[in-house]
């Protein structure tokens, strides 16, 4: 169940001239996830100063801008041999502030416990799909509620300004991403021991084939 992060292709091409312009300018990956996590910022500011509907424009335009720097820092990496661990782990921090301080916009519009509630449900599908990846299995992307997913709910409370509903749907919907993934990576993890995956003296499982240890990049 793939949802809206089905369409990442497509948003790549659009990027392709950009992304051929920060390369020729020299600009690092790093310094792309870095922006993500200001225009995150950006975004989760204008959202909770500023009142529906007047907030949709600079919240659309910051989380696209928030979800083009997500998707260009790991193709720059790639096509300019650039991969590190060091960027691998910058990567999964940059992407879990930037999702933490979006939803911290919700905070002016609705109750604290249901935007605590928010923050830790939105955090749960990356928790598996990176324990799932220190297991040795493939890392699980997708919905029903990921990243994309998640900055089409603030768009929408931003237009409409139903931010409990907004919010409410935000825990639901990562709660049941968290558990499709975690129903994923454990079917994966049996798979793998099926076909003789060994646990060495880390306590770890033998690496799966597809597994890339700087895939986090992507």
């Amino acid at each position: 169940m793939n949802g809206l992060y089905a369409l990442k292709p497509w948003f790549a091409r659009r990027l392709t001239l950009l992304r051929r312009w920060l390369i020729r300018s020299g600009v690092s990956p790093n310094a792309v996830t870095i922006a993500g996590i200001l225009c995150a910022g950006a975004a989760g500011a204008s959202f909770a100063v500023l009142p529906a509907p007047w907030a949709v424009v600079p919240v659309v335009v910051f989380l696209t801008a928030r979800l083009a720097c997500a998707n260009l820092d790991g193709s720059i990496a790639r096509e300019t041999g650039k991969q590190t661990r060091l960027g691998s782990l910058l990567n999964e921090i940059g992407d879990r502030a930037a999702d933490l301080l979006v939803i911290l916009g919700f905070l002016p519009h609705t109750s604290p416990s249901l935007v605590l509630g928010a923050l830790l449900a939105s955090s749960a599908p990356s928790w598996i799909s990176i324990a799932g990846a220190a297991a040795g299995v493939r890392r699980i992307n997708g919905g029903p509620m990921g990243k994309t997913e998640r900055c089409l709910v603030v768009a929408v409370a931003a237009a409409s300004g139903w931010y409990t509903p907004a919010a409410v749907v935000m825990v639901v919907g990562s709660g049941v991403t968290a558990g499709v993934r975690l129903f994923q990576v454990v079917a994966l993890c049996n798979r793998r021991d099926g076909e003789g995956g060994h646990v060495g003296e880390s306590g770890r499982a033998g690496e799966d084939r597809d597994h890339d240890p700087l895939s986090g990049r992507l």
